[in-house]
């Protein structure tokens, strides 16, 4: 079944709902890591992408999603800051570049950022834009075309906006928006001319088909940049109790993914420390990027060990 799941996708051909699901419900995990890094290999090469984010705007947010340390719904004691200076961002973004990073994001806590706020995110970029190499990113929450315009205009390329999960049980996880307006941002952004990093959240709860769902959305929207965060359960939020996943269903997860998108970049995400020592198999079961350096309110992988453990598996950054 595998085998023939692999040539079907090697010949140009999408899986289905249903075809998903028997990937995800094999035992022989071996061979579906394998046949997931050929894929990789095929559509994707051996080049592994490595982007940075900046916790930019912090706390206080509006919105109740469940996961989230920075919802104002809740008290997690997580720190809670306005938007940082134009000298703090370059100081991060090129301390970053200097480490290997190849993108570097802004992020604000909130539905969405606007006004000042707004205005001085894209004075950042414009700077970032003058003074690094870096691709730059941006994750400002619910936003419309024409601030995607702006955005685009002064110099971000790719803007991120997970779906979170399946449409069936996003309301299980926030119910201060919808799930329709996140796909309204993807759209705008989308129109506005930038390219879309969108992934989600496993292990808050939902199914196996639910996460497939996800996958198929995001496969439909055209989207090649997929982060898969892995629930980091935090005190205080209602999640907090959250049974945490096997390193097993984590990397099988990742490798139907990239079954699904086979020209994507499936990217390790917030909670990969889950992971331990595995994290080096995802880079041969389908992986092919990752989030590195210190994440919004936990502390990731440090950049350095990251690159030398993916040039150890004989990719390149």
């Amino acid at each position: 079944m595998i085998k023939a799941m692999e040539e079907k996708v090697m010949n140009g051909q999408p899986i289905s709902f249903e075809e998903a699901i028997m990937l995800m419900q094999t035992d022989d995990v071996e061979r579906l890591f394998t046949a997931a890094n050929r894929i990789r290999e095929k559509f994707k090469g051996n080049k592994v992408d490595l982007c940075t984010i900046m916790n930019a705007k912090s706390g206080k947010c509006s919105e109740n999603c469940k996961y989230c340390a920075q919802s104002g719904h809740y008290h997690t004691g997580v720190p809670e800051y306005p938007l940082v200076s134009i000298e703090e961002a370059i100081k991060m973004a090129k301390e970053n570049e200097k480490d290997g990073a190849h993108r570097f994001s802004l992020v604000t806590s909130g539905r969405d950022l606007s006004g000042e706020d707004f205005d001085k995110v894209i004075e950042i970029y414009k700077v970032l834009k003058r003074e690094t190499k870096l691709q730059l990113c941006a994750s400002h929450g619910i936003i419309s075309y024409e601030q995607a315009v702006r955005l685009r205009e002064a110099g971000v390329t790719m803007y991120h906006h997970n779906i979170e999960t399946s449409r069936d049980y996003f309301d299980k996880i926030c119910d201060t928006h919808s799930y329709q307006d996140r796909i309204d941002t993807i759209k705008n952004v989308m129109a506005a001319g930038l390219d879309v990093c969108c992934g989600g959240i496993i292990g808050m709860g939902e199914s196996m088909e639910d996460r497939i769902k996800m996958a198929l959305e995001i496969r439909g929207l055209g989207v090649k940049s997929i982060p898969v965060n892995v629930l980091n359960p935090i005190k205080g939020t209602p999640l907090e109790n959250a049974e945490r996943l096997t390193p097993i269903e984590i990397l099988k997860t990742m490798a139907v993914f990239r079954f699904i998108i086979p020209d994507g970049f499936i990217r390790y995400a917030g909670g990969r420390n889950a992971l331990g020592e595995l994290q080096r198999l995802g880079f041969k079961a389908g992986v092919n990027a990752a989030l590195v350096g210190n994440y919004l309110t936990t502390v990731g992988n440090v950049i350095s060990e990251d690159i030398r453990m993916i040039k150890e598996e004989g990719l390149e950054v």
